[in-house]
């Protein structure tokens, strides 16, 4: 038998699982749908926090965020959103932005599609009756997706939004080790700083992905992504970055 009618459907089917993966994995990839991983400008530093709201760090983490005047995006879980209405009115009086992702916070690759449009559809009910108003943007879960997952947020008047960084707090380790994953924001805002009399090396910001929850319980510790932020924020604002939601991002189209 020719090697050949064995080895090239072989070769095809990688390919394709790959292809598969990469549109299910990488945070700035298209294969399954349009998303937002960057800001419209490299000034613009767009803060998002996953899996909240979490009773033990998001009212420190907001305290935090006034005292540089920065404004960030919340993505919450439906079922803590049910348990903290309250605090997720108050990410809202606060000027910031708050984002569906999903109900219980499952990987969104493995679901079918009644079961992924019903894990947003509650988390979007969930906000709306806190908030009085639907959210407009949505993060998978691990940033998984299928090619059911944008369409599903489409359907629900969501805009998927992804990351340039996420630097891992979610691991236990020191916050001295977090801040080092962080420096990429800082390396970036300099050498935007380095070719401002030249020509454009970058036109677009980072996304940054944090946590100030855990996704299998409340009250987590988050502790160390609010030291990295005590170290990173006012250094971020003296290279000349500003804060932004999610709406304040892509107010202008990215070029």
């Amino acid at each position: 038998m020719n090697p050949w009618l064995i080895e090239a459907p072989a070769a095809a089917m990688i390919a394709a699982a790959g292809m598969t993966a990469y549109g299910a994995v990488y945070p700035r990839a298209q294969l399954f749908g349009p998303t937002i991983c960057r800001t419209d400008s490299p000034r613009k530093l767009a803060l998002t926090f996953d899996d909240g709201p979490n009773p033990a760090i998001t009212p420190k983490l907001l305290d935090l965020l006034d005292r540089y005047r920065a404004k960030a995006t919340f993505f919450l879980i439906g079922r803590f959103v049910r348990e903290c209405p309250d605090l997720v009115r108050e990410i809202a009086a606060r000027g910031h932005g708050i984002g569906n992702h999903t109900d219980t916070h499952p990987n969104l690759f493995w679901l079918a599609p009644s079961q992924i449009t019903a894990e947003l559809r509650l988390c979007q009910e969930a906000i709306s009756n806190a908030t009085g108003a639907p959210p407009k943007w949505f993060r998978p879960p691990y940033g998984f997706r299928n090619p059911q997952v944008i369409p599903a947020a489409s359907a629900l008047g969501c805009a998927t939004v992804m990351w340039t960084l996420i630097p891992g707090d979610w691991r236990e380790k020191p916050a001295e080790w977090l801040i080092q994953r962080m420096q990429p924001i800082a390396a970036h805002a300099q050498q935007v700083s380095k070719s401002s009399s030249g020509p454009a090396t970058s036109r677009s910001g980072d996304i940054l992905c944090l946590h100030d929850g855990w996704h299998c319980q409340l009250n987590a510790d988050r502790t160390r992504t609010l030291a990295a932020l005590e170290y990173w924020l006012p250094r971020w604002r003296d290279l000349g970055l500003e804060f932004v939601t999610i709406d304040e991002a892509v107010r202008n189209p990215a070029t």
